[in-house]
């Protein structure tokens, strides 16, 4: 296979930083496109330091820059395809990756929260999308991988606007592999587990310490474990490799959902 150029969004920390070392171990280019400043969330987001430290230690692996990214914003969005046309000639393989959670009862839930999951969740993927599919269409080997998650499988409380947000991303997903088949772009999503990123340790078990997301995940999954951020980066280089897979939703969850 030749070597493809890979855009990861979210790309800083967590499962887009394992996505983009498991992708550099088999060969890619990698380009992490995160928040240059942050963001105002419910926890810390990504930020131009993170993606700093995350080349410095990514890079004797394989190629590797970044470049900054605010997946709400059509331009940004637009001008981080162009950056990695740049730097590497095309895109390949485009990880829509960059996600946030928000969890609360229906009668205390802001509308801004809400709009805010739809916007970095769905309207992120979307954008991204359009952005880069005329660099995918250039490519002899494309692939667009989104990260949905098992939460878009099965609803649960106090999170209908993360999992509806999930469950748009599924259906995103298997639009665009309609639409995208006939030039050859492979279109997948990946369904997350209980992987210990700052989704849970900084927001749905705060303070409640590693050792305690340790005990709750090997006690519900099947295969006894957490999820990791290295799993998720070897399924996205599956879906962004496999031939003849497209409009999937594959879960990574050791067991826990089988749908």
């Amino acid at each position: 296979m030749a070597t493809r150029t890979v855009l990861v969004t979210g790309g800083a920390r967590g499962i887009g930083k394992g996505m983009a070392k498991s992708f550099l171990e088999t060969g890619h280019r990698v380009m992490i496109a995160d928040l240059p400043a942050g963001g105002d969330w419910r926890y810390p987001l990504g930020s131009d330091t993170e993606m700093t430290s995350t080349v410095d230690e990514l890079s004797s692996i394989g190629e590797v820059r970044c470049t900054p990214v605010d997946v709400t914003d059509a331009a940004s969005c637009e001008q981080a395809v162009q950056s990695t046309v740049d730097a590497f000639g095309g895109v390949d393989v485009l990880l829509n990756n960059a996600g946030v959670i928000d969890s609360g009862p229906i009668e205390e839930f802001g509308e801004a929260q809400w709009d805010g999951i739809f916007a970095v969740n769905v309207k992120g993927v979307f954008l991204m999308t359009r952005a880069a599919v005329a660099s995918l269409r250039a490519s002899d080997d494309a692939a667009i991988v989104n990260t949905a998650s098992i939460a878009g499988k099965r609803g649960s409380a106090r999170l209908a606007a993360y999992c509806g947000s999930k469950w748009a991303v599924i259906g995103i997903t298997q639009s665009f592999a309609q639409e995208l088949a006939p030039e050859g772009i492979r279109v997948n999503a990946l369904c997350p587990g209980m992987v210990g990123t700052a989704m849970w340790h900084d927001h749905l078990m705060a303070d409640q310490g590693d050792p305690a997301f340790q005990k709750r995940t090997s006690d519900i999954m099947p295969l006894g474990r957490p999820q990791t951020v290295e799993d998720m980066g070897q399924a996205a280089v599956y879906l962004a490799s496999a031939r003849n897979v497209t409009g999937i939703a594959l879960n990574v969850a050791g067991g826990y959902e089988m749908h």
